[in-house]
């Protein structure tokens, strides 16, 4: 072997060598990156245009200024992972971080939640939010976290009002012999029938249709998701009776939150709340925005005497069985 190979050996052996260690250190550095760097997903049902939505983009940015970028939340809006149901079996199976629900699915797994679901309970807007920043608001967050579920925050879904297709409900005499959509809650439904209705359960996605079709005379949500739904379009009266204060709450599957570094929890947790405050102010603002479009679409605004509707649903508070939710039912009336 003449020297000029000697030569040419010695560099491609070097230069193998180099690009062997560049290409090791770029391996530990990318190991290093995505050691350090978390995914969580996050699926829900509602459409991008929802103050919910927004919300939780407000939670996204905070989460990643908290974490320097080291801590992503990944959103899956529309019910394109399924409805609020099929996305809760997820967080509890693990195969979806976190969702948002309304606490009314939670009641199945955190029996204290059907005090959400009882009419007149809270004195105003004020005293509601006294009690979800309070101790009782985060013991109940807490409170499914042998069934897999933690709660992470409350967003506030107003006040679950009636809008009907034929005749508004000015008094619970209106509602005799309608057929009235709720959710699948056992509390919503008896509030209906104690007030005189008919409880229609209906997935939330076929409700259009059922207005439309007359399969149900109507519905009770709030202003937003009224507008949101285009439910205006078919049930042109809405009535401000504001019979309950149902909130939203963002549950993440518990072990998956165990298992993450504490730092991250601190910074998951925080930014959380912080979406909260900033949801809830904005929820103002899009009520308002949301009554005043329904009236430029037609839609009869009432305001109701609450006095007939408060008094017709007192014995449901009589008739409580489960121990827990009368305690916590108990709690409520008596924050200040």
């Amino acid at each position: 072997m003449d020297k000029k190979s000697v030569s040419f050996l010695f560099v491609g052996l070097l230069c193998g060598t180099l690009a062997a260690s560049i290409g090791f250190a770029f391996g530990l550095s990318r190991s290093g990156q995505s050691e350090h760097h978390t995914v969580l997903r996050l699926a829900h049902a509602l459409p991008e245009t929802h103050p919910v939505h927004a919300g939780i983009l407000h939670m996204k940015e905070r989460l990643t200024e908290l974490s320097g970028g080291s801590v992503e939340l990944k959103i899956i809006p529309n019910g394109l992972l399924g409805n609020e149901t099929a996305c809760l079996e997820q967080v509890q199976k693990g195969t979806l971080d976190i969702t948002k629900i309304s606490t009314a699915p939670m009641e199945a797994f955190v029996p204290a939640m059907q005090v959400f679901g009882l009419p007149y309970i809270f004195r105003d807007h004020d005293h509601y939010w006294r009690t979800l920043d309070g101790r009782i608001g985060q013991e109940l967050l807490l409170a499914g976290q042998d069934k897999g579920l933690r709660g992470l925050c409350y967003f506030d879904a107003g006040t679950r009002n009636f809008y009907t297709t034929t005749k508004p409900v000015l008094s619970p005499d209106d509602l005799v012999g309608m057929k009235i959509r709720v959710q699948r809650s056992d509390v919503a439904m008896q509030m209906i029938s104690t007030l005189g209705g008919s409880p229609t359960p209906i997935p939330w996605n076929e409700l259009y249709t059922a207005l439309q079709q007359g399969m149900v005379d109507g519905a009770e949500n709030n202003p937003p998701s009224y507008i949101q739904s285009h439910h205006y379009e078919v049930a042109k009266h809405f009535v401000f009776n504001k019979h309950t204060r149902v909130p939203d709450i963002l549950v993440i599957n518990a072990e998956r939150y165990e298992a993450l570094p504490t730092e991250v929890q601190t910074w998951l947790t925080q930014a959380a709340q912080e979406a909260s405050v900033f949801q809830r102010n904005l929820w103002k603002t899009k009520s308002k925005e949301a009554i005043e479009f329904a009236e430029s679409q037609g839609v009869a605004i009432y305001t109701p005497d609450l006095d007939p509707f408060i008094e017709k649903v007192t014995p449901m508070y009589d008739a409580i069985e489960n121990e827990s939710v009368k305690i916590t039912l108990e709690r409520i009336r008596g924050v200040e």
